[in-house]
């Protein structure tokens, strides 16, 4: 008799949603059991495409937690919801894979991870862009010594976030999305944490951050659509469309990191890590690895380039969190290590209202 596969809950039916489906249903150890959504229609929608078959829907979440054989849950529902879900299926006690942003404040990051805590459940948090090969090349690189000691970051989410996206509506609000480097920004936040840290599966913790906040499109009613290649009018965000922060890690490496919604230009994802041994810029290296190097080594990978969440490496986070539940391990990716990343999108809010450096942790 074959090992019983670990039952699993897709709670939120949109773009991100279909392809976790499509993730749990090529691990060997899951099965995707139930789907729930504020519409049954959008979770049929998901399970025709995906193929599954004999799959529950559910329109009531505590109701679909409650469904037999649930063991881990994937929150992929709007930023505002995800404090509440997450609690909710900690309590539940349901392992859980959690997408970014996980909160839209400091409370409720610290309620969600007193729930994780107190059921004692496994997290990942969908900084995906881990799993990203190019990536996973840098990590793998600066691990070895490759550019010797890191002392400096660069990373940038270049992105027009508009209307072109199904959850623009709620995203470009002040209320349920905060700002432009919570809502799509935190990924580079994220990026430049992972290459500052010194080991293969470490990132550095932040003590120290200021920021800068500007741009063009706050309250602007057009935006630009790089599909068409066009502009047009449409509601307008109700934050800054730019962000530019400046971190000190704990290692001592500083680094800089930008969100631009208005940037006119398909999506970009730029990457420059400098040691004192070596350097890399996106998919090229100079490193103390190539003695008489004459020019840049360029590495044929897959780099971080698409906005197309079908592009998005989930199936290696999936994989890799199911490892984690199966072997009753922690990700480096988990919950209180999201809030790191977090932190540093709320101290540059508080860096806007003071013009002053804010220190990490923030005091609660």
């Amino acid at each position: 008799m074959g090992e019983k596969k670990l039952g699993v809950l897709v709670h939120g039916a949109g773009w991100v949603a279909g392809e976790h489906i499509k993730a749990f249903n090529a691990n060997p150890h899951t099965e995707v059991v139930a789907i729930s959504s504020r519409k049954r229609s959008s979770c049929e929608r998901r399970a025709a495409e995906a193929g599954l078959q004999g799959v529950t829907f559910y329109t009531d979440y505590e109701a679909a937690l409650a469904h037999e054989g649930i063991d881990i849950v994937s929150v992929c529902t709007p930023q505002h919801l995800h404090a509440e879900n997450t609690i909710l299926a900690a309590s539940a006690g349901k392992h859980i894979v959690i997408e970014k942003p996980i909160a839209n404040s400091v409370a409720e990051m610290d309620a969600m991870l007193k729930a994780v805590q107190r059921a004692g459940v496994k997290t990942v948090v969908s900084f995906v862009l881990r799993w990203n090969p190019l990536v996973e090349t840098i990590k793998a690189l600066v691990a070895d010594d490759a550019i010797g000691n890191v002392y400096c970051v660069e990373t940038d989410y270049q992105h027009d976030i508009a209307s072109w996206w199904t959850g623009y509506e709620d995203a470009r609000t002040k209320e349920k999305g905060v700002s432009a480097m919570l809502t799509g920004g935190c990924h580079a936040l994220d990026a430049a944490r992972w290459f500052a840290g010194e080991g293969r599966y470490d990132a550095a913790t932040p003590v120290e951050v200021f920021a800068y906040a500007g741009g063009w499109r706050k309250g602007q009613r057009i935006e630009f659509n790089y599909y068409t290649n066009s502009f047009r009018e449409a509601p307008p965000l109700e934050y800054d469309d730019l962000e530019i922060v400046l971190i000190r890690f704990d290692s001592g490496a500083l680094g800089k990191v930008s969100v631009n919604y208005g940037c006119v230009m398909p999506y970009m994802f730029p990457i420059e890590v400098f040691g004192d041994r070596g350097t890399i810029k996106d998919n090229r290296v100079w490193s103390q690895k190539f003695p008489g190097q004459k020019g840049w080594v360029e590495i044929p990978t897959i780099l971080p380039d698409s906005a197309d969440v079908s592009h998005h490496p989930f199936q290696g986070q999936i994989n890799h969190f199911v490892d984690c539940v199966r072997n009753g391990q922690e990700s480096h990716c988990n919950l209180e290590d999201a809030i790191k990343t977090h932190e540093i999108v709320f101290a540059a809010q508080q860096s806007y209202a003071t013009k002053q450096p804010v220190s990490l942790p923030l005091a609660r």
